[in-house]
């Protein structure tokens, strides 16, 4: 289940985010945080599996397209498709007509894409 970020996720979503390689400096995490709590256009969803908060998924908004800035899911329940889900979830909610990559994420992403919208059915 994909979970809007709030405040009180900030401890869980920096262990989260700290799985990615861009991410294991304290002082990057704090900004990457700051930046996602104080801009408009910036989204961070966690991924909720039963009781447990096992990935995270950060998005850039422009015009309805997301750009996937983060995504990480914890290193143990890695290949059980949980970040193909995430991005099926991101697009289900109507908020967002396209995701995209960053250049951070864009080897990942791409992988994952064609997945996700083969899924969903063509647009």
């Amino acid at each position: 289940m994909l979970i809007r970020y709030k405040k009180s996720f900030e401890k869980i979503a920096m262990g989260l985010l700290s799985f990615m390689p861009s991410e294991k400096d304290v002082k990057r995490l704090m900004e990457t945080i700051h930046s996602y709590e104080e801009k408009n256009n910036w989204h961070l969803y966690l991924w909720k599996k039963d009781e447990e908060y096992i990935g995270i998924v950060g998005v850039m908004e422009e015009d309805s397209v997301a750009t996937v800035q983060h995504i990480t899911v914890v290193p143990s329940y890695r290949g059980e498709g949980i970040a193909i889900s995430m991005l099926k979830e991101l697009l289900n909610t109507g908020l967002f007509k396209e995701l995209v990559a960053s250049a951070d994420t864009k080897p990942f992403i791409e992988k994952c894409l064609p997945i996700v919208e083969e899924a969903d059915g063509p647009k």
